[in-house]
């Protein structure tokens, strides 16, 4: 979608796409506070996409280049390595999947709004 509308939509796209992953893995992780033995997991993507729009910055840094770093972005799924304080040796700490969750939801909110204002300015460019 990057050719007309530049990458600022594709960029909110693959934000929220990620975004979306770490609230069900934030979501797993809670259905599974009782599983004896579990370990958590988390998302993270912020670092490498960051360094891949850097890189792609210090590049040819074309609006297409960058397009592709955008779309090609992946996120990581990690387990945590914490050792339990529970007998049961599951490390789900509730407290923190919830805020966790609460954070994701507001920036999951925030890139939604960052999207609508950029499709409302193409819509307001269209129809002058």
């Amino acid at each position: 979608m990057n050719g007309i509308f530049g990458n600022s939509i594709s960029m909110a796209e693959t934000a929220l796409g990620h975004l979306w992953s770490r609230q069900q893995v934030t979501l797993n992780n809670i259905a599974n506070v009782e599983t004896p033995g579990y370990k958590a997991r988390y998302v993270t993507f912020e670092d490498e996409f960051r360094r891949r729009l850097q890189a792609g910055r210090q590049g040819t840094g074309t609006s297409r280049d960058m397009g592709n770093i955008i779309n090609s972005s992946r996120y990581f799924t990690h387990d945590t390595k914490n050792e339990s304080a529970r007998m049961d040796g599951n490390n789900v700490n509730l407290d923190v999947e919830n805020v966790e969750l609460a954070r994701t939801n507001l920036q999951y909110q925030y890139q939604l709004n960052a999207l609508n204002s950029e499709v409302s300015r193409l819509r307001t460019v269209i129809k002058s």
